[in-house]
C-alpha cells in the first residue's frame, strides 16, 4: 500500500473512488497500523488531520473494504480490525493473551488453503485462517 500523500490519492482515484482528505487519513492510519480496530484508526486518523466524525471514519473503512484498498478481518471475539495487506491469500496470528494480531503467509506444505474437501458448488477465491496461540511476550509474563 502506498504511504504517500500522492500515491493514497491514485490508489483512490485507481479504484474510482472520491479522493478525501478523510479517506487519505484513513489509508495512512491503516498503513502504519495494521490490524487496527476503526476506534484506533480514528484516533490516529485524528491526530494527522484534526476534527474526524467516527461515522465518517467508519464510512471511510466501508468504502476503502468496498473499493478493495483495505481489507476487513473480524477473530472471534475481537472488533473487526483492519489493514491493507489485500490481494494475497495470507493468515493471522493471534495472542490469546494481548490480542497481537500478526500476518503470516499461507500455510504450507500440502495447500489446503483453497480446497475444501466439499465446496458445494462454490468458486472459493479466498481462506480466512486464523492461528491462535500466546506471543513471545504474554508467554514470557505466564512463566515469570
Amino acid at each position: 500500500m502506498p504511504t504517500d500523500l500522492t500515491d493514497h490519492a491514485e490508489a483512490l482515484r485507481g479504484q474510482g473512488v472520491q479522493v478525501t482528505a478523510q479517506r487519505i487519513a484513513v489509508l495512512r492510519a491503516v498503513a502504519g497500523h495494521p490490524h487496527a480496530t476503526a476506534e484506533e484508526v480514528a484516533q490516529v486518523a485524528r491526530n494527522e488531520i484534526g476534527a474526524i466524525s467516527r461515522q465518517s471514519v467508519y464510512d471511510a473503512l466501508g468504502t476503502l473494504v468496498d473499493a478493495g484498498l483495505l481489507q476487513r478481518i473480524q477473530p472471534v471475539g475481537s472488533a473487526a480490525r483492519y489493514e491493507d495487506r489485500v490481494g494475497d491469500n495470507h493468515h493471522h496470528l493471534i495472542c490469546r493473551g494481548c490480542g497481537q494480531v500478526v500476518d503470516v503467509d499461507c500455510a504450507v506444505g500440502e495447500t489446503p488453503c483453497l480446497t475444501a474437501s466439499n465446496n458445494q458448488g462454490y468458486q472459493i477465491d479466498q481462506a480466512d485462517v486464523a492461528y491462535w496461540g500466546r506471543c513471545p511476550a504474554c508467554q514470557s509474563e505466564s512463566s515469570a
